[in-house]
Order: C-alpha cells, then sequence, then structure tokens
C-alpha cells in the first residue's frame, strides 16, 4: 500500500469519526506540560503502573504502542516505535529516541502480522471507536502475538472519580472510560483470548507515598492491565 493509499484511508475514517477525535486530540497539543507535570507529581503511581505492564509484558522482538504520547510507557520498555495523532507528544516521543507514525487506533498505516506486542496504556478511553481500533491490532499482530492494555477501570475509586469530574478536566473532558468487563467484551468481539490481568493503584492519588503492590486478577486496583493473544 502507498502512501496516497494510506493517507486517503486515514481521511476517510477522520470523515468518519468526525469532530470527536480533533476534540480528543487538541488537549494534548495545547497542554503538554501539564501533562508531563503529572508523571512527576504522581511518581509513585506512575512507577506501579510501569511495574504492572512489565508483569505481563514478555520480552518479543518486534513491539509497537498505540497512543505512545510522549513515550513514558515505551522509552523504559525500550519499544522503539509508536502511533500517535498529537502532533507535539510525536514531537517529544522522537526526542527519546522513538519513531512515532502520526495515525490513529481506527487506522493503523502497518502491514498485517508483523508485531509480536501491541501495547495500549491509558488510551483507550481516548478513542472514538474501539472495536475499530482492536480489530486493527488484531490485523498486525503475529499469529499468538500479544495485546498488552492498561487502563483505569471505571468502577475503581479512581475511576468514579475521572467520570464524575470529566468537565473539569482538560484531558478527560472527552473520555470515555471502560470496565473491565467492557472491554473484556470488545477484545471477544475481535477474536481475542487467553486473558491475563494484573491490578494496582489501590488508593487514591493524594495518598500514594511509595510504589504501590502488583496483584493478580482485577476489581480492587484502579490500574488495570489485560494480557490477550490471537
Amino acid at each position: 500500500m502507498n502512501d496516497y493509499s494510506l493517507s486517503f484511508i486515514k481521511t476517510q475514517v477522520l470523515i468518519l469519526l468526525g469532530d470527536s477525535y480533533l476534540s480528543r486530540v487538541k488537549p494534548f497539543n495545547k497542554h503538554l506540560q501539564k501533562y508531563e507535570k503529572w508523571f512527576i507529581i504522581n511518581a509513585y503511581a506512575y512507577f506501579s503502573e510501569l511495574f504492572a505492564v512489565k508483569s505481563l509484558l514478555t520480552k518479543k522482538a518486534l513491539s509497537i504502542e498505540i497512543g505512545v504520547g510522549s513515550g513514558r510507557f515505551s522509552t523504559p520498555f525500550g519499544i522503539k516505535l509508536g502511533i500517535d495523532p498529537s502532533r507535539k507528544m510525536r514531537a517529544l516521543s522522537k526526542r527519546r529516541n522513538i519513531s512515532v507514525i502520526d495515525s490513529i487506533g481506527e487506522s493503523l498505516p502497518l502491514r498485517t502480522s508483523i508485531f509480536d506486542i501491541v501495547l495500549m496504556v491509558t488510551t483507550i478511553c481516548f478513542i472514538d471507536d474501539i472495536a475499530m481500533a482492536f480489530k486493527e491490532v488484531h490485523r498486525i499482530l503475529k499469529p499468538h502475538g500479544c495485546f498488552i492494555i492498561g487502563f483505569i477501570d471505571r468502577n475503581s475509586q479512581i475511576g468514579k472519580s475521572y467520570e464524575e469530574n470529566k468537565e473539569s478536566n482538560v484531558f478527560y473532558r472527552f473520555a470515555d472510560f471502560y470496565t473491565v468487563d467492557e472491554v473484556l467484551s470488545h477484545l471477544r468481539k475481535a477474536d481475542f483470548r487467553q486473558f491475563s490481568f494484573r491490578q494496582t493503584i489501590f488508593h487514591p492519588l493524594s495518598e500514594i507515598k511509595q510504589i504501590e503492590k502488583v496483584k493478580n486478577g482485577y476489581g480492587e486496583g484502579s490500574f488495570v492491565v489485560i494480557s490477550a493473544r490471537i
């Protein structure tokens, strides 16, 4: 597929998604420093999330992060390729030695069956069409490839707080939060299987003074990681 074809497909997907896509991307271009500051203020929560993801991240040859943002998760794991629609986020990721493609999860300009691992952390709440995005992830994974998703459970303490205060948050105003069961339903519909779970963040962010433990399963921690295979 040539560059013109990829550009055309992306344009058609953006037309389909409409204004919602632009509303979700704009805050990440406008408030980059505020986004980065979160990881400093909430360093222990950030490290807890890293350890939860790492516990399910197997060492494979070729990996990519969808919604790579500023590279806060790809960099520690040595992932050198990402997808992100935010111009300023891409620029910061590139300074962290990550090659970033300008695209969205619903339309990945990538060949079929080429990746061992696809990572997606705190990204699904900003995706307009989660079903389409999961099908795209399935398409680019090799047979027996692994899809790792980290997200805030809407049923959790922090998830409920984020949901209740969406209007006052520049990033979450247009976000759609999901429960674990909803994410699992979408994964099954996209033909994923063999699920594994990790959870962390068991206290309000303001009360976290050390790295939180990582536990199997879900239902207690606000941050949940799911590993799914094809």
